[in-house]
């Protein structure tokens, strides 16, 4: 164990003092070809073929950190490059977001090999070498940088068709959370408005109450130049009434 913690020592010696060397040059290739890289691919970034395990992804960060550090590198945008590192590694170590990265490049590997087949139909030489040496041949040739390089644009080219796709399915949750928050919005100034109402309404009860009891005891008030029909007398059977006469014509 005393072993292995001395040559891990030595071997960041090694790695700061080979650092220390490094021409300005150098660093600021380094941090142009960072800010370069495609966004969308973590890989690149660590400039690592896509089947790097983690303990690769680890050291390589470690190593390209060292290159473009802000207080070793002068590069304005040395910052920058360095914090994308910290980011390619970090999602490249995270189990979730590194199953996702590789799913697509399989995918856009299958695509290559589904095109590659096709072109090998056509191509009766190739298709006979590769029957004869039982696939050596097509694994080969997926080695080669011809296929590293067409691999390399296929994943930009399905990340760019996947990131595309989860934006337009953000905008549209967006759109939606933005109308039902309007709506609850016009459904509270809706009860709002409401309870406005019935309050005014109850605030005037007693005001109406006591309208209503002046009319009941003082009846109907006649307007001003309005006739009041006469009132009806009613018989006293203690008083003789004598009968008009009436007049004929």
């Amino acid at each position: 164990m005393g072993e292995a913690n001395t040559s891990s020592i030595e071997d960041d010696l090694l790695l700061k003092n080979f650092y220390a060397e490094v021409s300005e040059v150098e660093r600021d290739n380094e941090v142009i070809r960072i800010l370069s890289c495609f966004k969308l691919n973590a890989f690149e970034y660590l400039n690592l073929p896509f089947d790097s395990p983690p303990e690769d992804v680890k050291k390589q960060y470690r190593k390209l950190s060292l290159l473009v550090h802000p207080d070793k590198c002068k590069h304005p945008k040395a910052k920058e490059a360095f914090g994308a590192l910290a980011k390619a590694q970090q999602l490249l170590l995270d189990p979730q977001e590194r199953e996702y990265l590789v799913n697509q490049v399989n995918a856009a590997r299958e695509e290559l090999r589904a095109k590659r087949k096709k072109q090998l139909k056509k191509d009766t030489a190739s298709k006979l070498k590769s029957l004869v040496d039982e696939g050596k041949y097509e694994q080969e040739y997926e080695k080669s940088d011809e296929f590293q390089h067409q691999l390399k644009l296929k994943v930009r080219e399905i990340l760019t068709d996947q990131e595309w796709r989860r934006r337009k399915m953000q905008m549209r949750i967006s759109e939606e959370e933005g109308r039902l928050k309007k709506d609850e919005e016009e459904s509270k100034e809706m009860w709002k408005r409401k309870r406005e109402h019935e309050e005014q309404w109850e605030g005037t009860r007693e005001n109406r109450v006591s309208s209503w009891r002046d009319f009941m005891k003082g009846g109907k008030k006649v307007k001003k130049g309005e006739l009041r029909p006469p009132k009806l007398k009613t018989e006293d059977p203690n008083k003789s009434y004598v009968q008009r006469p009436v007049k004929r014509g």
